[in-house]
């Protein structure tokens, strides 16, 4: 088993928070982890990536060579398309469809939806929505995580556990409401 995942999106939007969830989980399942960070400007909106690697068996490089990413996992739709040149033939992308524009020159809406559009593989969701919905407009990265997680090769439960683990300390409440974003992000992807 191996999967390789591009996480991206904005400063403050949670990519770090997606990849210690999984991390937590696959080191819980006896999985190899290897991660790459790039922050850029986060604390000013710029952008954050990071190369995140998950086998069964030792991982040499903690980068994914480009064209090879089964997943590219983002809270941002610009920020998603950055990155197809890592997406591998067969892979997904799973992205927020709400734009965060931080930048003068930020693409057209309607310009970024005809790119997704162009994808055979994607899951575009209204993350910010549903995770206001739920109670929660700081969680929409649970949701694109929920997402994303029928194309991880960790079983839900497990990632489900690793949400109480990370979350716990911040009170049932917390836990409770990333659960629920995160089940509607899954929801939402098995539906497609």
């Amino acid at each position: 088993m191996k999967i390789d995942i591009i996480l991206a999106g904005v400063g403050g939007q949670g990519i770090l928070s997606i990849a210690n969830i999984v991390g937590y989980a696959a080191i819980k399942k006896g999985l190899y982890m290897k991660q790459a960070e790039v922050h850029g400007m986060s604390q000013r909106g710029g952008d954050v990536q990071s190369h995140f690697r998950l086998a069964d068996y030792e991982i040499a490089s903690d980068l994914i060579p480009m064209g090879q990413a089964d997943l590219i996992i983002s809270v941002e739709p610009m920020e998603s398309l950055r990155y197809l040149p890592w997406l591998g033939p067969e892979g997904w992308l799973i992205t927020n469809d709400q734009r965060f524009v931080n930048i003068p020159n930020y693409p057209d809406e309607a310009l970024l939806k005809a790119e997704l559009d162009k994808l055979p593989r994607k899951v575009v969701i209204n993350a910010d929505q549903i995770a206001k919905d739920l109670g929660s407009a700081r969680s929409a990265n649970m949701v694109i995580l929920g997402a994303a997680s029928p194309f991880i090769k960790i079983v839900f439960e497990s990632i489900e556990n690793a949400v109480r683990d990370v979350f716990g300390r911040k009170g049932e409440d917390v836990v409770n409401v990333n659960l629920a974003c995160l089940r509607a992000g899954r929801e939402y992807s098995e539906k497609r």
